[in-house]
């Protein structure tokens, strides 16, 4: 039988934008390009390795967010995985880590499968919580944090580092995991992969097809909010110190006077 991989990845600003707050105070993404977050492309790599690895495999990524989501998923087809689905409804709109979970959970029952694998977090909320609420909503272990990740015989290993020591780890299929950025360099997309990626399937479900409720996702039935935000201040031209002879003291000076020493 072969063993169904789902990568679930996200669109996320690029950090290099100018990224600022819409009036109910969610993450305006109108004016900022978008692009599938970073960490996990490290995902979307260590399901590639999995199912080549593997006998029979088909890898199938997952996103949930606007129609420009699906830039996020065409990125992880070109990279080699088989088909993707995405979740897209106007009701999404605001939803937190919980609701998220939901919903992927959901869809992660709909398309089947017997692994699932998440980046250790997105690098726009970075909350890295999604992989356990996901695991919990499916009643199935949850093996994350990983540095390295196999399959063999029904069972998932993987080696988690700290900061003093390593941990290996192991659970039974289904499961879900997460990999770190030390699982490996992601690999680049080739013009061949890039042009098989437009004629991949990209399946597209909404909160009916997921039997999921709006008052059960988006701004009104998050459990965390925005309660206010600031403009970041402009920056200031600095302190400029002119050394003729007293410029250790007056950096010692400038430095006292921030509390930095």
């Amino acid at each position: 039988m072969s063993l169904r991989i789902v990568v679930t990845v996200k669109y996320v600003p690029d950090a290099t934008g100018d990224r600022h707050f819409a009036d109910d105070l969610t993450l305006d993404r109108e004016d900022v390009d978008g692009l599938l977050s970073e960490l996990d492309e490290y995902a979307v790599e260590q399901a590639l390795q999995i199912a080549e690895a593997a006998d029979d495999a088909e890898v199938t990524v997952l996103t949930v967010g606007p129609e420009d989501a699906k830039d996020a998923l065409r990125k992880a087809l070109s990279m080699g995985a088989d088909k993707a689905v995405h979740v897209e409804d106007d009701d999404l709109h605001g939803t937190d880590a919980l609701g998220t979970s939901l919903v992927l959970a959901k869809a992660v029952e709909e398309t089947g499968y017997d692994l699932v694998i998440s980046g250790m977090a997105s690098t726009d909320g970075t909350m890295g919580v999604v992989p356990a609420l996901l695991a919990e909503r499916l009643g199935v272990p949850q093996v994350t944090l990983l540095s390295q990740v196999s399959v063999e015989g029904g069972v998932v290993r993987g080696r988690r580092d700290g900061d003093s020591a390593s941990e290996e780890l192991e659970a039974s299929l289904p499961a879900v995991v997460s990999v770190t950025d030390q699982s490996g360099e992601a690999r680049y997309p080739s013009f061949k992969g890039i042009m098989a990626a437009k004629k991949k399937p990209v399946k597209s479900l909404d909160l009916d097809d997921l039997g999921i409720d709006a008052d059960e996702v988006g701004l009104a039935g998050a459990w965390t909010a925005v309660d206010s935000a600031t403009e970041r201040p402009a920056r200031t031209a600095g302190t400029i110190v002119k050394d003729e002879g007293e410029g250790g003291k007056q950096l010692a000076e400038f430095l006292a006077g921030q509390k930095f020493i």
